[in-house]
Formats: structure tokens, C-alpha cells, sequence
């Protein structure tokens, strides 16, 4: 950054965080390059158009593209600052290692069109130690270049972590108003990041080492992981014991230091469900109950699931209604989703008696092919459906009175329908 002028900034991956981080830059006033992989997604962005679903993204996108603050293309290109925002999935190991390729893949095209004085900031969910691979893959690229934590005097470009904090369909609000946790290879590449966030985010910046953020970054989701896990064994127990968990945990909520989460039908998502393995890969033999917990939360979606054949087994005529696709309400994101698994799962099986209720869905996704399951409005299912079976806590479902419920057999797997325990 020189004075006071507003940074160029490429923005690498355009998917849920990407995109949406791109468009907040560019509402700041920074010229932002876009960088995707999928040509598709490029063409939509320029049009003004979103290729996600995300609350208020339409209108920003369109506003930032028509200003000329946003463009996007397959090609990376120079800037003052890069964000890289890529995926981290697992390796297809079966053993959940993490897989930093796309990170990886950024860096080196990023590396190739650095200049002195620019910021490299990794915002994907990564292992610990990760930012500092980064910038071993730029030096090993850049000889010409003076790494931070790799030379004696200044360094020629500043590496930074920066994870985002965001709940999807806020996601526009808890980028600008979250705290962040800004974590540099060293105390210099964070102020240089700090002052770059501060342009766009509202919330507290706090500054730290890249490896303390990064793992700050897997504890919050690793947190919300357990206690999860609590609430889900809990209602596997009342299962076993013949108890209303939702009447249990309400009780047990009105001691002033316990709060119980409500339990469901396993944990899905990019974060909570994958984030606490970086942790147990990283350190297998210490990481007892995070292991613990992602265990317990994939055993609940089996239970449900086996609870699910037991009564459509029990009506064996009958048509079966699953509500929801999604790993959460209100939202058309399915990535590591329990209820598409349990659905897909019961299609599987029962065929053509599966219903399938997903608002957020415009087809079935492609592992119900050629199962007989149908995609159908909520209308129809209750018309035409004997059994219900609540995956996911859509507003649409909480609002389905009794009287349009009480003839039905009812698996209530979220505790949307109180009435129907």
C-alpha cells in the first residue's frame, strides 16, 4: 500500500467465502480481481449475477460489477494484495487427511506475479503450519524474493492467516462486523494485514502468529464440534431409555450454568464437520475427545438412520416424506450434509415411497438417480405422505400446524413440532 491509496486486490477462489469477501472489498473501494477455476462461475460474476445463495450477495455483486470494483476471470493477475480463499478438503485417503493442493496451486500462480512490497493473505481453513508452506512454495519460486522468517532484514513481501468467522445467510454481516484473528509470519506481516482488513471490517482485529491463528481457526469449530456431541449421544441415550431429550435438555437448561445444545440428525457443513479432523491429523494421539466428538456426531446420523428404516419398515405401504437436504436451516448449501446422506440413504432403499422436500433445491442431487425418489413441494408430501421425517429445521417446516400433521407418523429428528413428541 502507498499512502493513502486504495490497495489492487485478487481475490483467489470465488466460492461461499470468496466471493462475498471479494464483493466487501470491492464495496470499500478497492479494485478487486476475481480469480475461479470454472469458467461458468467467472461468466456469472461479470454478468453481475451470484452462482450461490447467499442473503443480500445479488444485490452487492451486481452494484460492485456495474461500478467497476469487481471483475473476475481464470487467470490470476498482479495486485497489491492476494486473498486466497480455496477450498481444503480431505485427501482421498479415507483417513481425513487434509488436502492443502488448491492452497498449494494458489501459491505458486500467486508467486509468479509478485512484486516487492505486496501482502499474501491465506484465509482457507488449514493445518497448523500452513501459512509458512505457503511461503515456502513462493520462495522456492521467487529466488529474487525476500521471504518473511527467511531473511536477515526487511522482507520483500508480507504473509499473513486471516480465517473467516461467518454464519451462511449472514454472511455479508459477519464479515464486516466479526472480530478477526490476523496471525503473521511475523509481527510485520501482521500489522501490514491488520491495516488492510481495517479498510472493510468493523469488528476487532486482533493481531497474532499465523500458527496461533490457524489453530484458533480449527479450536472455535472443534468447540462447537463437542458440544454438539454432548447434546447427540444425549439424545441417542433417551433413545435407548425410552426419554423425550427435548423435554430433557429444557429442564436441564434452566440451571443457570448449563446450556445444552439441541441435538440433531448428525453435523454437516465445510466447518464443523470437517475442521476438527486438522486438529486430530495434526496431533492423533493428544486429540481424544475432538476425535471423540466427530465420531459421536457421524453415529447420530447412522442412528437416525436406522431409526428412519424401523418405522418406514413398520408401514410398509405407506409414502415417506423426508424434509430437508440442507446441513442447515434456511440455507441451499448441502456440503457435508447428514440429512442428504440419510435421505439418499432411505431412497436407496424404499424407492419410489421417498419423498423428498428441499425448498432450497431446484433437482435432487445426483446420488438419487435412478432411485425413484421425488423432489416435491411441501404440499404434496402432506397430501400424499403417511410418514415425516424432519431432517432439517426450515422455517417453511416449523410452521406446518398440527392439524395438517396429526393423522401422520412423525420422526422429529430436529424437534421442530413439540406438539408431535
Amino acid at each position: 500500500m502507498r499512502g493513502e491509496t486504495k490497495p489492487d486486490v485478487c481475490v483467489i477462489g470465488l466460492g461461499y467465502i470468496g466471493l462475498p469477501t471479494a464483493a466487501i472489498i470491492a464495496r470499500a473501494g478497492c479494485a478487486v480481481h476475481g480469480v475461479d477455476v470454472s469458467q461458468d462461475v467467472v461468466d456469472t460474476i461479470n454478468r453481475g449475477e451470484i452462482h450461490i445463495e447467499e442473503v443480500d450477495l445479488d444485490g452487492l455483486v451486481q452494484a460492485v460489477v456495474q461500478r467497476g470494483l469487481l471483475k473476475a476471470s481464470t487467470q490470476i493477475r498482479p495486485a497489491d494484495v492476494f486473498v486466497i480463499a480455496v477450498p481444503t478438503p480431505f485427501a482421498k485417503d479415507g483417513n481425513h487427511t487434509p488436502d492443502t493442493s488448491y492452497v498449494m496451486a494458489a501459491a505458486e500462480k500467486v508467486a509468479d506475479v509478485l512484486k516487492p512490497g505486496d501482502t499474501v493473505i491465506l484465509e482457507s481453513t488449514s493445518p497448523v503450519g500452513t501459512t509458512e508452506v505457503v511461503r515456502d512454495t513462493i520462495a522456492a519460486r521467487r529466488l529474487d524474493l525476500a521471504l518473511p522468517g527467511q531473511c536477515d532484514g526487511r522482507a520483500d513481501i508480507s504473509l499473513a492467516y486471516c480465517p473467516e468467522r461467518v454464519l451462511p445467510g449472514r454472511i455479508l454481516e459477519e464479515l464486516t462486523h466479526n472480530d478477526r484473528s490476523i496471525g503473521g509470519i511475523t509481527p510485520r506481516c501482521a500489522r501490514k494485514a491488520l491495516a488492510f482488513y481495517k479498510r472493510f471490517v468493523k469488528g476487532e482485529c486482533v493481531t497474532t502468529d499465523a500458527r496461533s491463528a490457524e489453530m484458533t481457526k480449527l479450536v472455535e469449530n472443534a468447540f462447537r464440534d463437542v458440544n454438539i456431541a454432548f447434546a447427540n449421544e444425549l439424545s441417542m441415550i433417551a433413545d435407548r431409555q425410552g426419554l423425550d431429550v427435548w423435554e430433557v435438555i429444557r429442564l436441564a437448561n434452566r440451571h443457570p450454568r448449563v446450556n445444552i445444545l439441541q441435538p440433531g440428525p448428525g453435523v454437516g457443513g465445510h466447518c464443523i464437520a470437517v475442521d476438527p479432523w486438522f486438529i486430530v491429523h495434526g496431533a492423533p494421539e493428544e486429540a481424544q475427545i475432538i476425535r471423540q466428538a466427530r465420531e459421536t456426531n457421524d453415529a447420530k446420523m447412522h442412528h437416525v438412520l436406522d431409526q428412519a428404516r424401523q418405522l418406514i419398515k413398520a408401514a410398509p405401504t405407506e409414502k415417506v416424506a423426508c424434509l430437508g437436504l440442507a446441513f442447515k436451516a434456511n440455507i441451499d448449501d448441502f456440503r457435508e450434509s447428514p440429512a442428504r446422506y440419510i435421505a439418499a440413504s432411505l431412497a436407496r432403499e424404499f424407492g419410489d415411497r421417498v419423498y423428498i422436500v428441499e425448498p432450497y433445491a431446484v433437482e435432487l442431487p445426483p446420488e438419487f438417480k435412478g432411485t425413484g425418489a421425488r423432489l416435491v413441494d411441501i404440499d404434496t408430501a402432506l397430501e400424499e405422505c403417511a410418514v415425516l421425517i424432519p431432517l432439517v429445521d426450515h422455517d417453511v417446516f416449523k410452521v406446518i400446524p398440527a392439524e395438517e400433521r396429526h393423522d401422520k407418523v412423525i420422526y422429529d429428528t430436529r424437534g421442530i413440532w413439540p406438539d408431535a413428541a
